[in-house]
């Protein structure tokens, strides 16, 4: 043999498979044999384990300190009285042994005399880790049969009995070598089968050795790594029988068939029940380096007292608290959940198991990580209602239930409390905040009051002191703010350009005496800022009819932009609103007024006006918010007009219903049946936004009934209201029908369709007003000042053109020249007196239309709209006259300039004689601010004046004529305005004309014309230019008639 250590492990594993044994009671003679033979295998075991054991016993005497130690079984399983776990059977046909799978190389007996035995090993044991432990003293003690202290005389007789006789007859002493000619047993290597395979086929590990018929004194043991299973034997020690060969090969090649994880794991323990599993033995455990089992668990319990459990548990001793810790949680969970089979791997359950701490108890994926089925057992942990199926199902589900019941009334509680909480906070919060809303409305209506009051103590001040102030050194602020509702704002495409296109109030300084300050709601450029340098600074040269006379007038007019104009880019507010949140701006135009006398003029009037003008203590030449706002109105227009007796169109006011308007509706076209045209005008929209148009006679169907209805009666029976009956039925029936499919709004993009501009109208209010009667219909507009003494005076008038429409203004010639002078100014200075009575101040305009009646043949003129804030025409007005320096006389409707010397500046200085007048010559202007073009933002500024000039587009300083152009901002460009003067009506219209179509030719290519409005007006400037044409030949034959009828 090796070594002593090897020895030693040979030694410890020989003794794990020694075991007692007891002949059958009751045998054959065949049986008897076998037993003969096996008692004999036995007795040669024992003798090599005691010469074996005496010499492990000298080496470690030698040792100083043994390394190796592995403590014996029990005595109680050592000699343990059961049945053995393996067993010999031979049958009666042929002699089989039937062994367990020993982990050893194959071991041969062979007898080579009567007298004595040999034995042979030709292999050497596997070599284990070495674990360092106690010493012990004696390892394990043999059988008082395996102690012989001298041999007894051995007979002939008892040669032949056997070697077994003779061991028990204690005849063999203890280093006899016995030969036997014969041997009774020939060793031979079992076959068997891999460890996986045999698992997958629960079939039960078995070897079986046949005895040799022609050497029959050699036994072979089998030599295997793995670990090896017995068989199964019932407590009387018979063997379970195998199952046949067909069988193994039918289940193979059967079809799968799905079952569930318990159903699986039933069928694997019925079949582990029949065969028991197969357990490694404590030496095979030991002999095996890599020590890979697996541990069986049926119903969450295992068995301890297997052989191969104990041989884990011996091979892992040192560690095996933290082991044992970790089963006995899996043997809880398994229980707990009823899982009938589980395989636990122990190598895995060695690594899972030296990571946790005994403080430290394993997850549920813990125990998982170590189950070698882990699928089907996840399965069934994760079936509902499994945890109730286990140990203490019963006390765990009515637990359950009883947190459940108590978790439910626990939450309905919790939930009842936070829905009063909630509802006491929500209550809490809504009063804090109503509190504080109304402390901030009191707070504001106190605020609002204080500058109400502040504005009327200014006023008072700005009257008393106006004749002084309007000839003195005074400071304008120009706020162009569009102060009109929030709903309506929010409608006005780009706010901040409708607010920005008066720049003409710049011309303000044209009084030498007056400094501007003006708030633009936009940032211009410096390319803005010094067109408008050179714009402004042509005053000496336009008074001089020489252009090098330009002067710098930089520090008599300040553009200033409010910062808070980014900081609000979609709330919509007016210029003073955001003037008023702009603390740096205010600031500055204090420092500007500083020392002199200054007022404010607005826009539309807001309450952020009253506001501004009392963070900057300067009065407001304009009139209160709420009165502005209430004449402004379309209704409110029409009792303005009404008060003064001015003649208006035949309609009605202050309607916010449907039935209203229908009644009303229907009696105005049994009252005025000659009217073709309705116009439908919202209350509060401005610039023809918010009006729409049916031509209802045209679509009514009863029409002509109406007619026959009216004939039957006499005029004085048909103004009687019962007359009316019958044909207000009929019409009443009729209108909705025929609205909702002709009316026409002017802005489709505001209101598409007839119900959402019927929704406006209801909601906002609005009046119902004929059209007039004539095809050929002139609107003016009036521009007023009621100054803070109560001088009213009129300071524009013009005509509209029309570019976007028939009911939308885009543009004016001034002075007007489609109405009398006189009947204008009676008409106006009577809206005057009566808005002077209604608490108006400052600017407002008047809208008149004029046609000639069809029967009477008289011209008719109508007020039909009014609006008190600075309108657009009033600022070109101001910028034409800042041009020309020239003077507007509306009650004569006259535009008069003075035209310069001839003569070189030169010349001048040379002669010293007296200055004769200049020259007075009569202009007009055709003027828009509403010019607008798509083409126009591919280009810039400086190109676009440079295309007009090299086309002759511009102006003649000498003969004050020519075109000038409004610019508004250089980020988008694609509007502009055009003021054109020149001598004669007819040719001024020819010019602008002319300028548009330049431009259009310019900025537009043939197969992209653009969105533009200047066809339309080239369109309407062409009919009037007809119309003048007929006044004029009219004019003509009516003069000679005239000069008869006086030399009569």
């Amino acid at each position: 043999m090796g070594g002593g250590g090897e020895m030693l492990a040979e030694v410890l594993l020989m003794l794990f498979c020694r075991r007692e044994r007891k002949p059958p009671e009751s045998q054959t003679e065949e049986s008897s044999d076998a037993w003969r033979t096996n008692n004999f295998i036995q007795t040669t075991k024992q003798i090599a384990l005691w010469r074996l054991w005496k010499h492990a016993e000298n080496y470690l005497s030698t040792m100083n300190r043994p390394v190796l130690t592995i403590s014996s079984t029990d005595d109680k399983e050592v000699h343990s009285k059961e049945p053995p776990k393996w067993g010999l059977h031979f049958g009666s046909s042929q002699k089989q042994l039937i062994l367990p799978r020993v982990p050893v190389e194959p071991m041969t007996v062979q007898a080579y005399s009567k007298s004595a035995l040999r034995i042979s090993q030709s292999s050497q044991m596997c070599r284990q880790k070495i674990v360092k432990g106690h010493t012990v003293s004696n390892l394990w003690g043999f059988p008082a049969s395996c102690y012989m202290d001298s041999p007894l005389p051995l007979l002939e007789e008892d040669i032949t009995k056997g070697v077994l006789s003779l061991t028990e007859q204690r005849f063999v002493p203890p280093a006899a070598k016995i030969t036997l000619q014969t041997p009774p047993v020939v060793s031979k290597a079992a076959p068997s089968h891999e460890f996986h395979r045999q698992h997958k086929k629960s079939a039960v590990g078995e070897i079986s050795s046949r005895v040799d018929p022609e050497n029959t004194g050699t036994i072979a043991f089998p030599n295997s790594k793995e670990a090896i299973y017995g068989t199964y034997s019932s407590s009387k020690g018979n063997i379970a029988p195998l199952p046949p060969s067909s069988s193994m090969v039918s289940a193979r090649k059967s079809k799968p068939v799905w079952t569930c994880p318990a159903q699986q794991l039933e069928s694997e323990l019925q079949i582990l029940s029949q065969t028991q599993p197969l357990q490694m033995s404590p030496r095979q455990s030991l002999q095996d380096p890599c020590f890979d089992c697996n541990i069986v668990a049926y119903h969450g319990t295992i068995d301890r007292k297997a052989p191969g459990f104990l041989a884990f548990k011996q091979h892992y001793c040192l560690s095996w608290g933290s082991i044992v810790f970790f089963l006995e949680h899996t043997e809880k969970l398994l229980k707990d959940y009823a899982v009938p089979l589980a395989t636990i791997n122990s190598k895995k359950l060695v690594e899972v198991a030296s990571d946790f701490e005994l403080t430290e108890n394993p997850t549920k994926s813990d125990i998982l990580s170590v189950i070698k089925n882990q699928s089907t057992v996840e399965k069934i942990l994760n079936r509902p209602g499994q945890r109730y199926k286990g140990q203490g199902g019963t006390e765990m589900a009515a637990t359950k239930i009883q947190a459940t019941w108590r978790c439910y009334q626990a939450r309905k509680t919790c939930v009842h409390f936070r829905q009063q909480q909630w509802a006491s906070g929500v209550i809490a919060i809504s009063w804090l905040l109503h509190n504080h809303m109304a402390r901030v409305k009191k707070t504001l209506k106190e605020s609002r009051q204080r500058h109400l009051e502040n504005f009327y103590i200014r006023a008072k001040h700005l009257a008393a002191n106006w004749n002084r102030i309007r000839t003195s050194r005074r400071t304008i602020i120009h706020i162009p703010s569009l102060g009109y509702s929030q709903c309506i704002r929010e409608h006005i495409p780009d706010l901040a350009l409708q607010q920005n296109m008066q720049m003409g109030r710049l011309c303000d300084i044209l009084d030498a005496n007056v400094d501007v300050i003006y708030i633009c709601p936009l940032h211009l450029s410096e390319e803005l800022l010094q067109y408008y340098n050179k714009l402004l600074g042509l005053q000496a040269a336009v008074r001089s009819g020489n252009p090098e006379d330009m002067g710098d007038l930089q520090d008599r007019f300040k553009i200033l932009t409010p910062e808070a104009i980014n900081s609000f880019p979609k709330h919509h507010m007016c210029l003073a609103t955001q003037l008023k949140y702009s603390p740096k701006t205010i600031k500055r135009i204090k420092i500007l007024i500083q020392s002199r006398d200054a007022y404010i003029i607005g826009g539309v009037p807001h309450k952020d006006d009253l506001a501004v003008a009392d963070m900057l203590s300067v009065p407001v030449l304009g009139s209160v918010p709420e009165v502005a706002h209430l004449y402004s109105t379309k209704s409110g227009s029409k009792r303005i007009f009404a008060s003064a007796c001015v003649p208006t169109p035949p309609g009605e006011s202050d309607i916010y219903n449907n039935e209203q308007m229908i009644s009303v509706l229907s009696q105005l076209i049994i009252d005025n049946m000659e009217v073709q045209r309705w116009l439908f005008k919202v209350n509060d929209e401005f610039g023809g936004n918010g009006t729409a148009y049916c031509d209802i006679i045209s679509h009514l169907k009863c029409y002509h009934w109406v007619q026959k209805e009216r004939q039957r009666y006499s005029p004085e029976i048909w103004s009687k209201k019962w007359a009316h009956e019958p044909a207000l039925v009929k019409i009443s029936q009729e209108l909705p029908g025929l609205l909702a499919q002709h009316v026409q709004p002017v802005n489709e993009k505001r209101f598409p369709t007839w119900e959402k501009f019927l929704q406006t109208f209801l909601s906002q209010g609005g009046v119902i007003e004929a059209f007039p009667l004539s095809e050929n219909v002139t609107n003016l507009t009036v521009d007023m000042l009621i100054e803070p003494t109560g001088k009213i005076k009129i300071v524009s008038s013009g005509d509209q053109l029309h570019a976007d429409g028939p009911l939308r203004s885009s543009g004016t010639t001034i002075p007007q020249c489609s109405v009398d002078p006189a009947v204008l100014n009676s008409l106006c200075l009577k809206i005057g007196e009566t808005c002077k009575s209604k608490g108006v101040l400052g600017y407002f305009s008047v809208d008149f239309v004029t046609f000639i009646h069809p029967q009477t043949m008289e011209q008719q003129v109508w007020a039909t709209d009014l609006d008190l804030c600075y309108s657009d025409q009033l600022a070109l007005t101001q910028l034409m006259l800042y041009v020309t320096d020239g003077n507007l006389d509306c009650r004569s409707s006259r535009f008069e300039v003075s035209l310069g010397s001839k003569k070189m500046k030169s010349q001048r200085i040379q002669h010293e004689e007296t200055k004769t007048p200049s020259p007075i010559s009569n202009r007009c202007a055709v003027a828009s601010s509403q010019l607008r073009h798509s083409s126009l933002s591919v280009i810039y500024y400086n190109v676009l004046l440079q295309m007009c000039k090299a086309h002759g587009v511009g102006f003649d300083l000498q003969e004050k004529q020519g075109t000038v152009f409004i610019l508004y901002e250089d980020q988008k460009r694609y509007r502009l305005g055009m003021i054109t003067i020149g001598e004669d009506l007819q040719g001024v219209l020819m010019t602008f004309a002319r300028n548009l179509f330049i431009i259009h030719q310019e900025i537009s290519a043939p197969n992209m014309q653009g969105e533009t409005n200047f066809k339309m007006a080239i369109q309407g400037i062409k009919a009037i230019l007809g119309i003048t044409a007929e006044n004029k030949l009219k004019l003509e034959e009516e003069q000679p008639l005239k000069a008869d009828a006086l030399k009569e």
